[in-house]
């Protein structure tokens, strides 16, 4: 009797609130992103503090952060949250032009200025009820945790090892190519590895600290070490960086070229042989069967087919290919 007591006092709403409260570590962002006013979470929190006989989430410093016992719920209320949602909407099958559900994914910027535009827009249009969040794949995210806990149903971008414990959808491949202003020595008279390694290198700011990025990465195992004189966090104003100095940009083909024409830079061979830059998705199994996330996967790899340059198809990839569909 105790338990059914229990149990009746806690529904779907409370679990939403205390997952998105524990995961925000704010009740004004929680309340933003829910889409309640901030006096409505607060109570909504201190009904699961009394049920739960813990604060769930105490001050620290200039933050708030989860107790120990509010960590422990994370993953259990993600589970119900995504278990509801998976028990109706396959009941009902996926219809994006009257589906209410929210797409969560983690993107990174360095596949092409274009691509998260189309795919908002596309999904805009064929899901104008479905609120879309996209949240960077910045030195803070923990993708992994982020997929297991629900917080995001896709994360896109590019490993050289892709983990082997997720679902994985290839996107495309890309050459590795440089971005140079028009003025740099290179563009008029070309440059071999030692003047390319000498030369003065912009690059992403690493995920995490000691982290290296795919170019980096490739350059150790070849024991080399180039001149990194610049960091950007920001992969998308990196060209016109590029554009206004004698920094260096290499990363893929695909990314350079959207930027030829409309800045004063211009695209090089480098001088290192890289492998190709694979691009994919990768979501965990708690949405594989989602008909929602289903549905995502195949409007993202949609976009990115869209857009990507003709390629052959690389047949040294083959041991992904099991994965590649959404």
């Amino acid at each position: 009797m105790k338990y059914v007591s229990m149990f009746d006092k806690i529904d779907l709403h409370l679990i939403r609130v205390l997952h998105t409260v524990l995961t925000e570590r704010s009740v004004s962002r929680a309340a933003l992103r829910m889409g309640m006013y901030q006096p409505a979470v607060s109570a909504a929190l201190k009904r699961l503090r009394e049920l739960a006989g813990d604060p769930l989430l105490v001050r620290s410093g200039s933050g708030m952060v989860p107790t120990v016992a509010g960590l422990r719920m994370i993953e259990p209320a993600a589970d119900i949250l995504r278990s509801a949602e998976v028990l109706f909407s396959d009941a009902r099958s996926f219809d994006p032009a009257t589906a209410h559900h929210t797409f969560s994914l983690a993107a990174s910027d360095y596949l092409d200025p274009f691509f998260l535009p189309q795919l908002v827009s596309q999904l805009k249009s064929a899901a104008p009820h479905c609120p879309i969040d996209i949240h960077p794949l910045s030195r803070d995210s923990d993708y992994r945790n982020h997929l297991a806990q629900g917080t995001v149903d896709v994360v896109i971008g590019n490993w050289a090892q892709p983990p082997d414990d997720l679902h994985l959808g290839r996107l495309f491949g890309d050459e590795v190519v440089c971005l140079v202003s028009n003025q740099h020595p290179a563009a008029r008279r070309g440059w071999d590895v030692e003047a390319w390694l000498g030369a003065e290198h912009i690059a992403p700011t690493p995920t995490h600290p000691g982290a290296r990025g795919f170019i980096d990465d490739h350059l150790a195992t070849l024991g080399m070490v180039r001149n990194i004189t610049a960091r950007c966090p920001h992969f998308g104003l990196i060209p016109a960086m590029v554009a206004g100095s004698l920094l260096v940009l290499t990363t893929g083909r695909q990314y350079c070229e959207r930027f030829v024409g409309t800045l004063p830079v211009q695209v090089l061979p480098c001088p290192v042989p890289f492998p190709r830059m694979m691009y994919y998705q990768l979501w965990h199994e708690r949405t594989h069967a989602s008909t929602a996330g289903r549905w995502l996967r195949e409007q993202i790899k949609g976009v990115a087919a869209s857009l990507r340059r003709p390629e052959p198809d690389p047949v040294a990839n083959g041991n992904h290919s099991q994965g590649a569909s959404a």
